[in-house]
């Protein structure tokens, strides 16, 4: 199978590439946005607030340690919630929008 310059202007070009396109970019800004306002938040309660951090919850531990492992977690998550997405919604209209527009 070989696509021709024509057939990847024809897609480039096509409402549906660039709503798809538009799609992604939005679901990546929004999950970004999600991190970004919780890492900074944890950075700024270091930065302005270490004392709610270094609340004592057991004999040697603090609350800081938990709350950075759940930030890296939640980091995962997100990353999963996105390939989940790409995976099932994103890159089926992908493959759609290519057969549909390359006639195969």
């Amino acid at each position: 199978m070989s696509i021709t310059h024509e057939d990847v202007r024809a897609i480039l070009e096509s409402k549906e590439f660039k709503s798809l396109v538009r799609k992604r970019v939005s679901v990546s800004l929004v999950l970004t946005a999600i991190m970004l306002f919780v890492y900074f938040g944890f950075i700024l309660t270091i930065a302005f607030n270490k004392e709610a951090l270094s609340t004592k919850i057991g004999e040697h531990l603090t609350l800081g340690l938990p709350i950075g492992i759940g930030i890296i977690i939640f980091a995962w998550l997100l990353t999963g919630l996105y390939t989940r997405w790409a995976n099932s919604s994103y890159d089926t209209s992908v493959r759609a929008l290519r057969n549909r527009l390359l006639n195969k």
